[in-house]
């Protein structure tokens, strides 16, 4: 069943504040292999201009990919996961993630399109702190592979 084009713009309520420690950041790092100092040393952070440690850009998505789940979960979405696969992801940086934000995030569906029989759903991720600063957008594309 094609996805309802009416879903575009649908919003969902922000989720519960996410402490961004820097254990989580330097562990992120780590199974990137990703040795920068910036995100694990705060003296290097400081000295590379920012007031603590920072995560990489793809950090964003231990965020977003909660957040999103409550798209999926939306009854009115109807989309099979058993037949998704990931299409596209992308971030855009208002500022850098770092130790000590408390963040939110609020899901919406930015577009949904059918090409030749498989389901695409465009959602959005806004991440702010609790206070509404923005910090980062992310998008991503599932594809629910049509039958055979």
């Amino acid at each position: 069943m094609a996805l309802d084009a009416g879903l575009v713009g649908r919003s969902y309520p922000p989720s519960a504040v996410y402490e961004v420690g820097r254990e989580k950041i330097a562990e992120f790092a780590t199974a990137l292999g990703d040795p920068d100092p910036v995100y694990r040393d705060p003296v290097a952070a400081r000295a590379a201009g920012h007031p603590d440690v920072i995560a990489p850009p793809t950090f964003a998505i231990v965020l977003s990919l909660g957040a999103g789940e409550v798209v999926l979960d939306d009854p009115d979405v109807s989309i099979d996961y058993s037949r998704v696969v990931h299409g596209e992801q992308k971030f855009v940086h208002h500022r850098p993630i770092r130790a000590g934000d408390r963040l939110v995030a609020t899901a919406s569906i930015e577009a949904v399109r059918t090409v030749a029989s498989n389901d695409m759903l465009t959602t959005r991720v806004d991440l702010a702190t609790e206070d509404g600063e923005p910090v980062c957008r992310t998008s991503a594309m599932l594809v629910a592979r049509g039958g055979a």
